[in-house]
């Protein structure tokens, strides 16, 4: 584009981004399993992930293996966790290790943590090297933590930093994303005070917490708000706080968190005039090619694209990756109404 080109686009669109309707129409559904525990599993949380992907017409197969109290060495020495991973597959696979495990030093990490997380990569990745592997990053407790001898005590900031320092250094030494929930978390506990995300027991989450990990999970891994979704048995004016809380702190931090390789983002902005443009950039560093299909005759073999649709209607765009791991396909549906030019007030 024009540097002209570009300051018209700039001077004649008004900046309101409209994300789109996710579809998913592969044939078979995209496979998430989730290893954790207790913060894992508390209130279902994985399958309010997969009900807000479901209500944004994403086909996904959401499966749990969590088990509370347990660490990442304790994981690893589960057979039914093996049985699970190799019983597909998975596309996402999530794990999630004890509240406390990644908040001591690297030493310590390097002894109890690191040859076991290696150890189940190892098994996910013999079944599937393709597979996406996720950290999931836990909180601080509510009022920070006393070693059960006393012989230290951590504030709930000096806690919640621990632990994202530990799950950044796991994260850099297997090359993973993290999904950021402590961050967030953290984030929205300071803007939100009154609103309560933990148990009375001031460590797991109330279904606040649990919709505030599941809709960080959903932004995580399809770059999309969880706005106008799947909301559980909550108070719907937090929720929505949360859908958009979340959506606006994973972006922003998605770079620190490694999670903008392989991913897709498409967005429209509608212009002053009549029209809107979808932008769409990917991120697949490992592809061997890649090919848009622009829903309107247009294909394109460039990473990223921006496109004017005058005409109102319905466009499908499609990518297709190329890569070791076969042929994906993601679909993003934008629907445009008809321009319609506001009234002049009338002037009396």
């Amino acid at each position: 584009m024009s540097l002209k080109s570009l300051l018209f686009s700039f001077i004649f669109y008004i900046p309101l981004i409209v994300f789109p309707q996710l579809v998913n129409k592969e044939i078979n559904p995209m496979n998430v399993l989730f290893i954790g525990n207790s913060y894992t599993h508390y209130n279902s949380m994985p399958f309010i992930f997969q009900k807000i992907a479901t209500s944004k017409n994403i086909k996904i197969n959401v499966e749990m293996n969590a088990k509370s109290n347990h660490t990442f060495k304790m994981h690893s020495q589960r057979l039914d966790m093996y049985d699970v991973i190799r019983s597909k597959k998975w596309d996402y696979v999530v794990l999630q290790g004890f509240s406390r495990e990644l908040k001591y030093n690297k030493e310590q990490i390097d002894t109890a943590s690191l040859p076991y997380i290696k150890q189940i990569l190892d098994s996910i990745y013999s079944r599937n090297s393709c597979t996406n592997v996720l950290l999931f990053m836990t909180w601080g407790y509510e009022n920070g933590y006393t070693e059960l001898d006393s012989s230290a005590t951590s504030t709930y900031a000096e806690m919640r930093q621990s632990i994202e320092n530990g799950y950044q250094y796991i994260s850099n030494q297997f090359d993973i994303p993290i999904v950021p929930v402590g961050f967030v978390w953290n984030a929205f506990r300071q803007k939100y005070p009154n609103i309560k995300l933990y148990q009375d027991d001031q460590q797991h989450p109330t279904i606040n917490g649990s919709y505030l990990c599941a809709s960080t999970f959903y932004t995580s891994i399809f770059k999309g708000t969880a706005e106008n979704s799947y909301i559980p048995k909550m108070d719907s004016l937090i929720a929505k706080k949360i859908q958009q809380f979340t959506f606006k702190e994973v972006m922003n931090s998605s770079d620190k968190f490694l999670l903008n390789s392989n991913t897709l983002k498409v967005y429209s902005e509608r212009l002053k005039t009549k029209g809107h443009i979808i932008h769409g950039y990917s991120n697949y560093p490992k592809a061997d090619s890649l090919e848009w299909d622009l829903g309107n005759g247009i294909k394109s073999k460039s990473n990223n694209f921006s496109l004017t649709y005058k005409l109102s209607g319905t466009y499908l765009i499609k990518l297709t990756v190329f890569d070791k791991c076969g042929i994906r396909i993601i679909y993003r549906k934008f629907e445009f109404k008809p321009f319609v030019k506001p009234k002049k007030p009338r002037v009396n």
